[in-house]
């Protein structure tokens, strides 16, 4: 019988340092959707703040900190990574567990934004796209969520099955930023 060994989505394949910029997997721990049910958003906010000490997050923005954090995942739909949900929000959401589905890398450094500028058609710009900000969208070819984290940081999450090619398309860009230089 064939023994399996868990693996990360991104094993093998960072980290990396190219020109001043990291790019490093993130392990958010459990990652579950939260989609609340209709007229329901507003309760599931409160529920959420109780249990967890962050709002649902509007459009666009992300909730909470490092290690516990509410993403705008699409319409009426949040991503809650780092814990699993407090039952007591199944009373106002559909909770789906998403936790191996994903696979999740941090970019940052100087030239973090001119790397995603050259993957991503959404002005990611610190004047325009702050910390906390996040969008759905797509890099080269992929469909991923996009949230700035840090001056010059972002997460950067795809399907997991995408891994290889997220970091092949990040490398190369970064590799392009760096020539610049």
């Amino acid at each position: 019988m064939a023994e399996l060994i868990a693996k990360s989505p991104c094993e093998g394949l960072v980290p990396a340092t190219i020109g001043g910029m990291s790019l490093t997997e993130e392990h958010p721990g459990a990652m579950w959707t939260v989609a609340p049910f209709k007229g329901q958003q507003e309760a599931l906010s409160k529920a959420l703040e109780t249990a967890h000490g962050m709002a649902f997050p509007a459009v666009n923005r992300a909730t909470g900190k490092a290690g516990s954090r509410a993403v705008w995942f699409g319409r009426g739909m949040a991503l809650l990574m780092g814990l699993a949900p407090d039952a007591k929000l199944a009373k106002h959401a559909a909770l789906t567990d998403q936790s191996d589905a994903w696979a999740v890398v941090r970019l940052e450094g100087a030239g973090a934004e001119d790397v995603l500028a050259r993957l991503v058609p959404v002005d990611l710009r610190s004047q325009v796209f702050k910390r906390g900000h996040t969008a759905r969208t797509e890099l080269k070819h992929m469909m991923a969520s996009v949230t700035r984290t840090g001056p010059q940081a972002f997460q950067i999450m795809v399907f997991r099955s995408m891994a290889k090619t997220l970091v092949h398309d990040l490398k190369t860009a970064m590799e392009a930023v760096a020539a610049r230089g």
